[in-house]
């Protein structure tokens, strides 16, 4: 296998730094839920946690998957390896299943979730970005 020799430019590392931190923040808030840390009860109402602590399992679970997908591709990104695509497909397709249940079909027995409801799609949005970005940096020979 030989290394690429397309130098990617600036801007590619930035945004893999971003993505990285932006799905670090995803790894937080999982583990913050999981194990129910002050960060996260702090955060909700006691009537939004009852809520999420009905969500079905296997929607934690694609929680899970999202976010730690999520920061393995992007370290993949860092270190210009091709899989880094595949593990951000995994996370775009496990978070946008996760956010459309939790936007449309969830019952969230009449909690007011505003704020998790935009934050919801600016993760679909940015999961998108990123499939794209992984694709993009692909053809350009800039990950191998």
């Amino acid at each position: 296998m030989t290394a690429s020799t397309n130098k990617p430019p600036i801007w590619f590392w930035i945004i893999s730094v971003i993505a990285l931190i932006w799905n670090g923040l995803g790894v937080h808030g999982y583990l913050s839920q999981a194990y129910k840390t002050s960060a996260y009860t702090d955060y909700y109402s006691t009537e939004q946690i009852d809520v999420m602590n009905s969500l079905p399992t296997w929607y934690t679970a694609l929680f899970a998957i999202a976010v730690f997908s999520g920061v393995l591709g992007s370290l993949l990104l860092l270190f210009r390896k091709k899989f880094a695509k595949l593990l951000l497909i995994l996370s775009f397709l496990t978070a946008t299943i996760q956010m459309v249940y939790f936007l449309f079909i969830a019952d969230l027995k009449g909690v007011d979730f505003s704020d998790q409801k935009i934050t919801s799609y600016i993760v679909i949005v940015f999961a998108t970005f990123l499939v794209w970005f992984a694709t993009k940096a692909k053809s350009k020979d800039w990950i191998n």
